[in-house]
């Protein structure tokens, strides 16, 4: 817990309670905490662990088992290529491959500029639009790898406002 300052501490500690009288509030928990922080460390998982009585190794199962939860901090635009049936069939190994080798990051890292996180989607239900992107929620249909650097480069220009 020595990395985690009181004040995230005590930020944990109320979203916790919040959930105490739920019979099953782990995901409640976590998915609070996510919102808030964007990641749930160890160390945070940990304290989740000591408040609530739920073993750590039950809290890091849920989070590394569910895409949503991180364990590192995302950036501030994360990039979700859909690699389900439909989408992967019209190409969308390509359009992460490209967004990949453009950014200089695999799938479910980080730029170091903390800006883009890459992430390989299951099915998103978008399969009328495939391949289908997903970047902060907004949807982009139909992606072509010729599309990806003007994608990236709209973001870099958004981001330098």
């Amino acid at each position: 817990m020595g990395r985690l300052s009181m004040v995230a501490q005590k930020q944990i500690c109320e979203i916790i309670d919040r959930y105490k009288d739920e019979e099953t509030p782990l995901m409640l928990i976590l998915s609070d905490i996510q919102k808030e922080y964007g990641y749930i460390p160890l160390e945070v998982q940990e304290l989740v662990s000591d408040k609530t009585g739920i073993p750590v190794a039950e809290i890091y199962g849920v989070v590394t088992f569910y895409s949503y939860f991180s364990l590192e901090p995302k950036g501030k635009y994360v990039i979700g290529v859909c690699l389900g049936t439909a989408c992967y069939v019209k190409g969308s190994q390509m359009v992460i491959d490209k967004f990949s080798e453009l950014l200089k990051i695999n799938p479910g890292q980080t730029t170091e500029d903390g800006l883009f996180t890459l992430d390989a989607l299951r099915c998103i239900g978008a399969c009328g639009i495939a391949p289908a992107v997903t970047i902060n929620g907004k949807v982009y249909s139909k992606v072509s790898v010729n599309e990806v650097a003007g994608i990236i480069e709209s973001y870099r220009q958004e981001a330098a406002k």
